[in-house]
This record gives structure tokens, sequence and C-alpha cells, in this order.
């Protein structure tokens, strides 16, 4: 395992807190319950996770009949409890089962690992073949997906604003790629370099889902979230790496209120800082530079983005213009001068954030 400047695991979820706090403000008592009891649970969840960090977490010994470079994935169901991990259900290589929920959970913890081993030649989440583990069916109508340092977790949704999380290949991904962040930069999770925290896992939340369907950067989505939203949402996804702000426009969610560029950039105290929020503005530099090299993304755009998180030059508390200077340097020093340079040098100007 690599970290660099301690390890420090936070405690990550796919919906944004700001959306969670509209839904429970909510005159209908349907939206709003589900909302304030996942608000709850998140605040709970988040509170062990710190005593978690602060007591270390078990350690995890890969087993000795191990195959190197091999997923080890276990998927869990809760039963709409709470307790962690919850029961077994699905090991590393038994066949699927009736349950669509744990299958899809096995599948995406397959296609990270993979697209990671395949694109990157990195060995799990910690680069050491970190065993992957899953808990679906996670306490009842829970809204949202999350990573806590150890494992990952899935709600079922509540069927009227959000559907089953593991929909999703890019959440799977999102939040898994939390886990390679907390292994390489371990960005701190508050303003700045809590955004490029969130902006690294929506970057290869999607990469993973381009790579698992062999898309092109001109054919993919790039949205995070799509299909999670119920029908009578108004919107595609969580959050758009294109177009950061249109993701969804709905009477009871409201607005995407991710912002494209530096211009709009949002100060709040909320969200750590608006981590979820102005993520919008790497995510967006990553898709100009993505679109302007073509191709697949992952290759070169996403080659860039993984030597800037591993490199060991990034600090916890870089800044949008670090991250950006950073990049430029890996440009120039896989590439040399040329075009994957001046599209690197393009993408960061279209957004508004200097480099140094």
């Amino acid at each position: 395992m690599t970290t660099y400047g301690g390890f420090q695991p936070v405690f990550c979820t796919i919906v944004p807190p700001h959306v969670l706090d509209r839904l429970a403000r909510n005159a209908d008592p349907v939206l709003a319950g589900p909302a304030r009891r996942t608000l709850q649970r998140d605040a709970f969840e988040r509170t062990r996770r710190g005593l978690t960090t602060v007591i270390g977490a078990p350690t995890v010994v890969p087993p000795a009949d191990a195959e190197p470079e091999k997923p080890r994935r276990t998927v869990h169901d809760a039963r709409h409890g709470t307790d962690l991990p919850g029961r077994r259900v699905r090991g590393e290589g038994e066949e699927p089962g009736r349950d669509a929920t744990v299958n899809r959970a096995y599948a995406g913890l397959g296609a990270t690992f993979e697209h990671f081993l395949k694109a990157y030649r990195r060995n799990s989440v910690d680069g050491d073949g970190l065993p992957l583990k899953a808990t679906v069916h996670y306490d009842r109508e829970y809204n949202n997906a999350f990573w806590n340092g150890e494992q990952m977790v899935f709600g079922d949704g509540d069927g009227e604003i959000f559907l089953d999380f593991t929909i999703a290949l890019d959440v799977i991904g999102h939040e898994l790629t939390h886990g390679v962040t907390q292994h390489t930069a371990n960005l701190t999770y508050y303003g700045q370099p809590g955004a490029l925290n969130e902006s690294v896992s929506d970057v290869f939340g999607s990469l993973v889902k381009q790579y698992a369907l062999g898309q092109t950067a001109a054919e993919a989505d790039w949205l995070i979230g799509a299909g999670l939203l119920a029908p009578r949402v108004t919107g595609e996804a969580l959050r758009s790496l294109r177009a950061p702000g249109t993701a969804y426009d709905d009477d009871v969610l409201g607005k995407d209120p991710q912002p494209a560029t530096m211009e709009e950039f949002v100060r709040t105290g909320r969200d750590n800082g608006g981590v979820h929020i102005n993520s919008g503005i790497p995510n967006h530099a990553f898709h100009l530079l993505a679109t302007a090299l073509g191709g697949h993304a992952w290759e070169r755009a996403g080659q860039i983005w993984y030597d800037v998180l591993t490199g060991g030059e990034l600090a916890q508390d870089a800044l949008f213009a670090d991250f950006a200077t950073l990049t430029l340097k890996a440009a120039r020093e896989r590439y040399g001068d040329a075009e994957e340079l001046e599209a690197v040098r393009k993408a960061w100007e279209q957004v508004g954030v200097r480099t140094l």
C-alpha cells in the first residue's frame, strides 16, 4: 500500500448532501422521510468512519492461494439492516444467483478492477491486490451509496426519486476510485482539494463505464449516475462532465448547481466546502481534454490524470491550479511537446484555471 502524507480515509457518498437536504425539506413525507433517514444514516457512518480512522482499520491479509492480479470479490446482503458487512451471498468465481442487485454489484467490482489493471497496471484500489467487498440492500429506502474506507455499500433507493444504486456502473467506479485516491494522493476532503477528490472519482468512474462498453470519448455520455433517477424526476443523472450544471432540473430536486468554469465557482461552507459542486470545473477540463484528443479517453487523457494522482507530487491540500500544473508536467514527461501537452493547456484555459 502506498500513501502520501498519512493515511486518512474519508466517508464518501455518491448523492451530495445538498440534494438530500432539499428532499428532506419537501412537504411530501413520502419524499422527505427517506431523505431524512439517509442523512441521519450518513452522519452516523461518517462518525463511525472517523472513529475507525483513529483506532485503525483491521489489516486485510490476502489468502495464501490468491491468484496475482485477479480480483477477490465478496458481496454481502444487509437485508435492509445496517450491520456491515452483512450476510455473504456471493464470492469470487461463484455463479450468479437470482438477486440482480447482487449480480450487478459483483460485476461492477470486477469491471472497475479490470479497468485499473488493464489500463494502468494497478492491482486493485491499493495497488497490492486489496480484496473488494460490497454490501447491498443496505437499510430501508436508503438513498445513497458510499465507500467507507474499507468497502462499498449500496442502498436500494426509495423508488420515488432514486432507484437501486447498483444500476449505474460509473457509481461503482466512482466510489472505488475514492479508495484509489485514499491509497495514493489522499486529497483532503474539503474545498478545492476535496472537489479534486470528487472530480477524480467522477473522471475514473466515467472511464470505468467507457472501458466496459468500449466507447470512444465521442461516443460516451459523460454522465455520472445515469439510470439512478426515477421516472418522475426531470433529469438524466447526478452530474455531467460534458456540461456541468445540466444533469437535472427538477421541481423536487432543484437545478444541478455545478459550475463549468472558475467564473461560476461556488463559495459555500456546506458539503465540505462544495466538494460535489465545484468538482464540475476539473470534470469539465478533463472532458475537454479527452474529446480534443479523441479515441479512448482512458488512454491518453486518463493516463495523464492517473500519473498525477499516483506520482507522489500531488499535495493533500492541492488547489485546482496545482493539479492543472502537474497535468502539464505529466503530459510533457509522457508525450513530450506534442498535441497532448497543448490539449491539456487549452482545456484548463477554457475552464479558467491558471497553470503555474
